[in-house]
């Protein structure tokens, strides 16, 4: 008997009056906040200006959540499209399921029409933005745990997560795989942090690295897991794209260390002067030329130095 346990919650909605309250949605948005707030932070030391990063989110944000729905409803379509299931589920996505695989490449996408709309280098705001990322994603995972998903084999451990019998669940202790997930995630974001600060990553890599310390997370975490997935030569699907993205991201490190060594001197554009401050500009400018003028002839006029003062020829 296991005495040592991580309980779930019971339900994972809180009724306030007619407003549905649902743990999913709650963590997935304050992930959202906290990578929009310390994104915003670095930003503005790389030199950005502060609301840039809040800006380029709202076209990164809708994107990423779509893409992260067609990723999962694509991979797990027996879920929704098989003999007696709704398709019409595949649009609840407060019941749980966005792959982040979809969501970092469709969220990439809007990144890149907010950055091009902005003038911005999309290499450099995905720089700043990465180890808020992966707090986001430490966030996202405890979704998981409101929705008892996503968990671990059968354990007796004492920081088994305990699960209650339900709808393709059997009642048990198991790994909580969304915990794993959610520290190795925080894990990814230090090192990111430390990484940067260090080695002064720029063009892409400080994410290029985010990418590939969590791939390498993934893939041991995906492993645990017993919920159903599609197999390839033996490995889940989420593991061969953990292994796939990984090499990628790596790669990149190293071609681009070679090509653009270094980090952007400028992130982002100033703003243009306002004609205000050019007029005025222009008039102190003017004024600077007719000074010297002014003081010659007065120097004219002036009596000289043995005390005696110049006098008209006659």
């Amino acid at each position: 008997m296991n005495l040592a346990y991580i309980p779930s919650p019971s339900t994972g909605v809180i009724d306030l009056g007619p407003i549905p309250l649902r743990g999913y949605a709650f963590c997935i948005i304050i992930g959202v906040f906290v990578a929009v707030w310390f994104g915003n932070k670095r930003w503005v030391a790389r030199g950005g200006t502060t609301g840039t990063v809040a800006d380029i989110a709202v076209w990164a944000v809708p994107f990423g959540l779509v893409g992260g729905r067609l990723y999962h409803v694509i991979t797990d379509y027996q879920l929704y499209f098989s003999d007696g299931e709704d398709w019409v589920d595949a649009f609840k996505i407060w019941q749980g399921g966005l792959g982040i695989w979809g969501a970092i490449a469709l969220g990439a996408v809007g990144a890149w029409i907010g950055c091009r709309r902005r003038g911005i280098p999309l290499p450099a705001w995905a720089d700043a933005l990465a180890p808020g990322i992966a707090l986001a994603q430490a966030c996202g995972r405890w979704g998981n745990w409101f929705n008892q998903e996503l968990y671990g084999k059968a354990t007796d451990v004492p920081w088994a997560l305990k699960i209650s019998e339900g709808p393709n669940r059997v009642a048990g202790t198991y790994h909580p795989t969304f915990l794993y997930e959610s520290l190795w995630c925080v894990g990814v974001a230090l090192l990111v942090v430390w990484a940067d600060r260090r080695f002064k990553l720029g063009h892409g890599r400080a994410f290029a690295l985010y990418v590939a310390a969590y791939c390498a997370g993934r893939a041991w975490i995906e492993y645990m897991r017993v919920d159903e997935a599609h197999h390839i030569l033996g490995l889940r699907l989420n593991v061969w794209t953990a292994l796939i993205v990984f090499v990628l991201a790596v790669t990149y490190i190293v071609i681009s260390a070679k090509v653009r060594p270094g980090r952007e001197e400028i992130v982002e554009p100033r703003a243009p002067e306002a004609p205000e401050s050019a007029e005025k500009a222009e008039g102190d400018a003017a004024d600077e030329d007719e000074a010297p003028e002014t003081s010659a002839e007065a120097d004219t006029d002036a009596p000289k130095a043995d005390g005696t003062a110049e006098t008209a020829k006659g």
